[in-house]
């Protein structure tokens, strides 16, 4: 009897560490899996305290069936975030002028370059009285017509109108001001644009250079600088904002985002194949920090400290490299300044920053065979294509903008010598009203 008990109980434990084995495999299966969605919550909560100054710290987290099971709080000098309090944690740390990283120790980024403000002269200006032409157009922008629930849905936090380089009407959604930063995502990338305009004038680089990367060997190696601006590296990327995809995998589970976008294979020809990608962006940051070394610093001391951007906070990854594709955080105004800096054509405060005709190279789409996006032109989204034809008709010709995750939109119009800039959360909208909003303020301008 005794025998037959002990047989039992060892076929139980038996039984039992199989389990527990399969429920170990399970879960190092799917953790890069909720590595997203912690790593998400960990910078999330981290950006909205320490460069957005607002809360709760799990406001603006994705509509996805994790969220629910994910646990957010300070942690000893930084923000944890796990599934369930003990499963996949990731930490994200604030550091002074660099926002927040991911990485399982405090990063060391150096020095962030000081910016004055008083460059910016859209910072200061008076808010305007709007009239009743430009009041109503944002009033429309905002969801004032909407019922609650599809106000909330639309999501406005922020917009505001630049006129021949006054601001002629802003508006803030409650919680929101001119002082609020909000993260532009991938208007990042546009900015991007500039910051290599800066560094093209200074001869630093060239739209040309190839041999970008110390491990390519193979057909990489023929891979451009502006290969990489224009999306068209031929590198293997899929951009959908999903658990354990190539870019919630950089954003979220790579302690070297660029040299994680380095390693992906080619899918196709370089310069043959235009296809979205932040990777691609982020990438080009590094080859750029590879010949300055600067680190972190890179984009305040080339573009924002010479733009007086001052609410600016552009993040890195735990290596020091900017986050080009997706983390540049400032307020409203600021991106404003930006817009206005580019309707310029790099001429800011009486100097020239950028090569002349940069804006008009870099807001002209190519023709490519093959072309997931046709209307993308060198970091910027136009509204002209290569045939010929407009994206948006109510829009002028030479409309061009900078676009980014969940309705942040940055229109600059030179034919109007306007800009436009909405920022909000709008990640269940299915209309945004941003291009009614450039259209209603054109038409409110000229009457």
């Amino acid at each position: 009897m005794r025998h037959r008990v002990r047989l039992w109980l060892r076929i139980l434990g038996g039984l039992v560490a199989l389990v527990m084995i399969a429920l170990l495999g399970v879960y190092w299966w799917a953790r890069p899996l909720l590595r997203t969605g912690t790593g998400y919550a960990a910078h999330n909560a981290c950006a909205l305290d320490t460069i957005a100054h607002r809360g709760p710290l799990t406001a603006d987290l994705p509509p996805n069936p994790l969220v629910p099971y994910l646990r957010v709080g300070p942690d000893p000098g930084s923000y944890r975030a796990t599934v369930l309090g003990a499963l996949a944690g990731q930490n994200a740390w604030g550091v002074e002028g660099f926002g927040c990283t991911l990485a399982q120790n405090r990063p060391d980024l150096g020095k962030p370059t000081w910016i004055d403000p008083s460059a910016n002269k859209l910072s200061t200006q008076a808010t305007p009285q709007a009239g009743a032409a430009l009041t109503a157009a944002l009033a429309r922008a905002f969801g004032d017509d909407l019922d609650l629930e599809a106000r909330d849905r639309l999501g406005t936090r922020g917009v505001v109108v630049v006129s021949n380089g006054r601001i002629v009407a802003e508006r803030y959604a409650f919680g929101f001001s001119q002082g609020t930063p909000q993260l532009g995502w991938s208007m990042a990338k546009s900015v991007t644009s500039l910051m290599l305009g800066r560094l093209v004038q200074q001869g630093t680089v060239a739209m040309s250079d190839d041999h970008l990367w110390p491990g390519w060997s193979d057909q990489r190696a023929s891979i451009t600088v502006e290969d990489l601006l224009r999306m068209r590296s031929g590198l293997a990327w899929d951009e959908t904002y999903d658990l354990g995809t190539p870019i919630t995998e950089m954003l979220y589970n790579q302690p070297d985002m660029a040299a994680f976008v380095a390693g992906q294979k080619l899918a196709h020809s370089p310069g043959t194949v235009q296809q979205y990608s932040s990777g691609s962006t982020t990438l080009l940051c590094a080859v750029l920090n590879s010949r300055v070394n600067q680190g972190a610093d890179l984009p305040r001391k080339q573009l924002l400290a010479q733009l007086g951007v001052s609410s600016a906070v552009w993040e890195a990854d735990a290596v020091g490299t900017p986050v080009c594709s997706s983390y540049l955080w400032a307020t409203p105004r600021d991106w404003a300044a930006i817009g206005q800096f580019a309707l310029a054509d790099g001429v800011w405060n009486g100097k020239r920053m950028l090569p002349e005709g940069w804006m008009k190279a870099t807001t002209t789409t190519l023709p490519i065979a093959n072309g997931e996006d046709p209307n993308y032109a060198a970091g910027w989204w136009t509204n002209l294509t290569p045939d010929g034809s407009l994206v948006e008709p109510s829009l002028p010709r030479d409309a061009y903008w900078a676009s980014g995750h969940d309705g942040q939109k940055l229109f600059v119009v030179p034919s109007k010598k306007l800009v436009v800039v909405r920022l909000g959360f709008s990640p269940s909208a299915d209309d945004i009203r941003t291009e009614a909003l450039v259209a209603d303020v054109i038409k409110s301008l000229g009457e």
